[in-house]
């Protein structure tokens, strides 16, 4: 199974998002509710239908892109937030971003990707960061599927991924997860080494 454009614009298109909680995560909209720097350059890769990037914007953020291979993602997105610049939309794969930001939120972009990919994955996000910069978010801390997304794993493994590319300021299970993913999400920050 290829995991490329055409697989997720016909999960959006046939709303196999089962991943999609329908708003903001708890323990992302708290991290959020931390910040005061509006100016931060952010960026939300495999975003979806990003509620994170929503609720960021309503705060004033505007330096803040999406970016997803899924067109009908990036289109629902544009219908349910208009008022977000057409041009922080990026239609793309990840791997071919050539940009820097100051801060990139994870969410449920890691899971999606092949574990294969990972390593790839840790690499790019460390050479998007600026210095100092933060890479942030949730990871599941469970075991899922082998055989198509999203992708489990566990602290121990992610760390083997980060510890050489990022300073890990927190990675610990997530208080304030919604019910159905209490005890299963690990929140974490790490900072650019």
């Amino acid at each position: 199974m290829a995991l490329d454009e055409l697989y997720w614009d016909q999960r959006y298109q046939n709303k196999q998002t089962g991943w999609d909680l329908g708003a903001i995560s708890p323990p992302l909209k708290a991290y959020f509710d931390q910040w005061s720097d509006t100016s931060k350059k952010i960026l939300i890769p495999g975003a979806g239908n990003s509620y994170e990037a929503e609720y960021l914007h309503g705060l004033g953020f505007s330096n803040l892109f999406i970016l997803d291979l899924s067109l009908t993602a990036l289109q629902n997105f544009e219908k349910r937030v208009p008022s977000f610049p057409k041009t922080h939309l990026l239609h793309q794969n990840f791997f071919e971003l050539g940009d820097s930001f100051d801060v990139i939120i994870e969410q449920t972009f890691f899971c999606a990707l092949h574990p294969s990919q990972r390593l790839r994955y840790t690499e790019k996000m460390h050479s998007l960061l600026n210095p100092g910069g933060i890479l942030a978010g949730l990871l599941f801390n469970i075991p899922l599927n082998t055989d198509q997304p999203p992708f489990g794993g566990n602290k121990e493994e992610y760390l083997e991924y980060f510890n050489p590319f990022f300073q890990v300021e927190i990675m610990a299970p997530a208080y304030n997860s919604i019910p159905q993913r209490f005890g299963n999400e690990l929140f974490f920050k790490l900072l650019k080494r």
